[in-house]
This record gives C-alpha cells, structure tokens and sequence, in this order.
C-alpha cells in the first residue's frame, strides 16, 4: 500500500519518493519489518498462547529431551503468517496476480494447519485433521494456483513487450506432450503434486526446535536470488532462465518469509518457547510452492528444497519398507531406526541443536549448488 503513496509524492516530484521503485529497496524495508514484528508481536501471541493453554502434547518415542517440551506452546505459526503477509500489504504491489497468489496460498494453508492444530489441542484428538480432508484443502489450493498461472502465462494475457509463447512459460509440456493446446494435460497435474508435496514435507521437517524455520529461511533466500533474476529481462537472458514478467514483487514477498523466519527463530530455536505447529509448517510449505510455481522453477526444487524432500522420502520408504517386508516375511523391518530422517539421528544420540545446525549447513550448500546448476546447464 505504501507503493502507491509514494508512487503519488514521486510524480508531485518530493525528492527520494521516487526510491520506492526499486525492488530492493523495498524487499530490505519487508525484511525487515517482518523481522520486527515477529520479534514484537511474539513475545505478546506467546503469552496469549499460555494464557490459553495452548500447549503440544508430547507422545514419548523415547527422544532424549522430548518429554521436557510437553506444554510448550503450539499454533505460533501465527507469529509468521502475520510477519509474511502484514510487510507485504505494505511494500508489494497488490495490483501484482503473484502477490496475491503467494498471499493466498500462505494464509489458506496456514488455516489449514490452523485447524488441525484446534483439533489436536481443544479436542484432544492427537491424529488432528483427517489426512483427506488435508489433502482436499492441498488439491483445491493447487487447482487455484495451476489454473491461475496457467491463465497469467497464457499468450493472451501476456505483456506486449515479452513477446514469450505459452510453452516457454510452460516448461516446454508441449513437446512432453504434442498438439496444440494440450500443455496443460500435464502442467496443471504437476502443479498440484507441487503444492502437495512440498506442503507435506515441510510439515514433516518441522519435529525439532528451530529446524522448519531456518531451513525455509535458507530455501527463501535461494528463491529469492531466483526470483530477482526471473524478473529482470535482461539477467534472465544472461543465464538462459524463464523471464517471467511482473515476477519482481516476488522478491517483497521472500524477503518478509525470511525475516519472519528469522524473528520467530528468536523463540523457536533450542530449547524452543513456542512451536510452529502445523500453522506455521503448512503456510510456510504453501508459500515455498507458490513461489517456485510463479518463477518456473519447478525443476529445481528436489535440490533446492533437498533436505525437506528427504524428510518426506525418509517417511515413504520407511512405512513402505516396513509393510512390504511385513507381508513378505511375517515381520515389519525397519531401514531408519526412526522417521522423519531429524529423528533417526536423535535416536543415534546426536544433540538436538546439532542435527538442526548441520541440516541449515546442508541447505545452505542445497541453495549454492542450486544457483551452480542454473548457468552450467
């Protein structure tokens, strides 16, 4: 909102109003508002959350350190969904399709996972939402965002000035699968298996104290660098990536996701104030595909978001295996000795605080590689 007022004092010719047109300006004054707020409001919502008691119930599975945690406060994926979406009301553009996708995107998700931590707490029901009904709230948000993107990249909806084809926004799907018009056969698919998948893994990485939140940190700011370039015609060009039009905003958006994650990593990091919840690690996962999605970067998310993809695949062929050699030999076994993958090396006596640092250590070099493989291929 307050591009616009100093969109208006710029042309009444007030010197330095003109200083929010730049992206990067106004990305580091997101950054940092969101950073704030978190920290301010934290303290307050923390409090609120006591007061209601609003406490994680802890099942023991034997962790060193876990039953300590029962009472911490959960749902204080609050605190970020507020420093994401307040920061970007204020320096994006909200005449951008993309910030309101993104916008969407967090705060449906984040409702979501607002519902199935109300279940689990107040009901005192600890499965919480029924995993189809999750997965219906998944599937609608990434119908939502795949028709979207599919009608803002469409050649009829595209600025004059690009003069870019559908397929090229659309990753090519038309040479996967030929004949005019039939893209979308397979982009609206994988942009729903997107949604989903990264919305669950987030959700699954978020088990120990600080580790959702810095990993998505780390993740937004490789996006981010991403998205400066997918949004620059002429930097985009240089590295032979997709320039999508009016993406830049985008970047107003990251920054608030990392400085939020920054602030709540002030209460969230070992031993832990509050927890996330499914809130914060639903919103966050739906605000992480939303963005990939909107810059055709698809692709690279299995490097880029490696460590929660190994979190989900540690679930997946942990339960897989320990099925399958159930029905083969009478017997469930075991490939972890617990999953998701943060647990099976707890269980190894490693320090909680130590698993989260190397794991930040990992995405970090995720994030490095990622950007690598942008120009060498």
């Amino acid at each position: 909102m307050l591009t616009y007022f100093f969109q208006y004092l710029n042309e009444l010719g007030i010197s330095g109003a003109g200083v929010f047109n730049y992206i990067t300006f106004r990305a580091a004054l997101a950054g940092i508002s969101a950073l704030l707020l978190a920290l301010i409001a934290g303290k307050s919502i923390i409090k609120y959350l006591q007061k209601l008691q609003i406490g994680e119930s802890i099942r023991d599975l034997g962790l060193e350190g876990q039953l300590q945690k029962k009472g911490t406060p959960t749902m204080g994926g609050v605190i970020i969904i507020l420093a994401i979406l307040l920061p970007t009301l204020l320096f994006a553009k909200l005449n951008n399709i993309y910030v309101i996708i993104m916008m969407l995107s967090t705060l449906w998700m984040g409702i979501i996972g607002g519902i199935d931590d109300y279940i689990k707490v107040f009901k005192k029901n600890k499965e919480g939402m029924k995993a189809t009904s999750k997965l219906i709230g998944q599937l609608i948000l990434g119908i939502i965002i795949a028709a979207t993107i599919d009608y803002t990249h469409s050649a009829n909806h595209l600025p004059l000035e690009t003069n870019l084809p559908i397929t090229k926004l659309r990753l090519n799907y038309s040479e996967i699968l030929p004949g005019e018009g039939n893209a979308w056969l397979l982009f609206i698919p994988v942009i729903i298996f997107i949604v989903m998948a990264l919305t669950n893994a987030v959700n699954l990485t978020d088990g120990i104290d600080g580790l959702a939140a810095g990993t998505t940190a780390i993740v937004g700011a490789g996006l981010g660098i991403l998205a400066y370039a997918s949004g620059h015609n002429e930097i985009a060009s240089y590295l032979n990536i997709i320039y999508v039009p009016n993406s830049g905003e985008v970047v107003i958006f990251l920054a608030a996701l990392i400085g939020a994650c920054l602030g709540f990593l002030w209460y969230n990091g070992f031993p832990a104030q509050v927890f996330m919840g499914d809130t914060g690690s639903m919103a966050l996962g739906g605000a992480l595909a939303a963005v990939a999605i909107i810059i055709k970067m698809e692709l690279l998310l299995p490097v880029l978001c490696g460590i929660f993809f190994a979190e989900s695949a540690s679930v997946i062929v942990q339960v897989g295996y320990f099925k399958y050699t159930k029905r083969t030999t009478g017997e469930g076994r075991r490939i972890f000795l617990m999953s998701p993958l943060h647990h099976h090396y707890q269980k190894k006596g490693i320090p909680e605080s130590k698993i989260t640092l190397r794991f930040w250590l990992i995405t970090v070099v995720l994030v490095l590689a990622t950007l690598a493989l942008i120009k060498l291929r």
